[in-house]
């Protein structure tokens, strides 16, 4: 494997995510490559029957989500998984639910080629853009790199503004910190701790609908921007926020591979309505492109 650099270009975000993006030595940085990434995702010729892009799935005006149960690629086809936002998905090191790309150039050429999502061979990918494969996922993997969510309301409490959040929204986050015990997964300033956990989603009629990584297990979302990019788990299938904290609040779905840190904390009334205003609060600005 290649080592990685720093990153010294300007994607050093002002609030929220200080820390520096680690990019590939085999795919530098450059603002022309960023450019020519951020055509190429909106570029419906990258689908085999040009009605769809990167953008389809991945929809600006929903943190780069697209509010679909399943994603839905070319000829209405569906696929069996839910469309991940992917702000700040320079900081992974995984990706897809089940972690199957080690990197973002992989996990850019993977729907390319997917017959349920572009349906594109390589040889027709280098005919359509006049780039070899390579320069294809570079590009896209440099865009994506500067797809970043940070200045947040929370951020700014972070930072000492202690007005940012209101009192409900402070004890969402007591809640998050403490009794429920998100942080175990969702912690440091992505809200992720890029790992897999079987939370009981998948268990469906007494069997695994979907093995993830595994056995059942998924890779840990970011919170960033979540009120904006539902539904929600790898399948869609919980709907709201509050779908998801009543979920959570009941112990997940219990199966033979349940992750140990996932409990039934039966949390109050007061309580679901603190931790969904403070999971709103991780809504902040989007940037990209540069």
């Amino acid at each position: 494997m290649k080592p990685l650099l720093l990153l010294t270009l300007a994607l050093r975000p002002p609030l929220g995510l200080d820390i520096y993006m680690p990019v590939p030595e085999a795919n530098p940085l450059t603002p022309a490559k960023v450019a020519l990434g951020r055509r190429l995702f909106f570029d419906k010729r990258l689908s085999l029957d040009r009605t769809v892009a990167c953008a389809t799935c991945h929809n600006p005006k929903l943190a780069f989500s697209d509010g679909r149960t399943v994603a839905r690629g070319i000829h209405g086809a569906e696929g069996t998984r839910n469309s991940p936002a992917i702000v700040n998905r320079g900081y992974g090191r995984a990706f897809f639910w089940d972690g199957r790309a080690p990197s973002l150039e992989r996990q850019a050429l993977e729907p390319i080629l997917n017959p349920k999502e572009l349906g594109l061979n390589v040889p027709e990918l280098e005919r359509r853009t006049g780039l070899t494969v390579a320069e294809v996922t570079g590009a896209l993997a440099s865009y994506v790199r500067t797809i970043r969510s940070d200045d947040s309301r929370y951020d700014r409490y972070a930072a000492g503004e202690v007005r940012a959040l209101t009192e409900l929204e402070k004890a969402g986050l007591a809640v998050f910190r403490g009794r429920a015990a998100c942080f175990n997964c969702h912690l440091g300033p992505n809200f992720t701790d890029e790992r897999f956990h079987n939370t009981g989603v998948a268990w469906r009629d007494g069997k695994v609908a979907d093995t993830g990584a595994g056995r059942g297990d998924f890779k840990t979302p970011t919170l960033r921007e979540i009120a904006l990019t539902a539904p929600y788990m790898h399948d869609g299938s919980l709907h709201t926020l509050e779908d998801v904290v009543d979920f959570y609040s009941e112990g997940g779905r219990q199966n033979p591979n349940l992750d140990p840190q996932i409990q039934a904390w039966h949390f109050t009334r007061d309580e679901k309505r603190a931790l969904v205003a403070f999971l709103r609060s991780l809504t902040g600005k989007v940037r990209e492109g540069k």
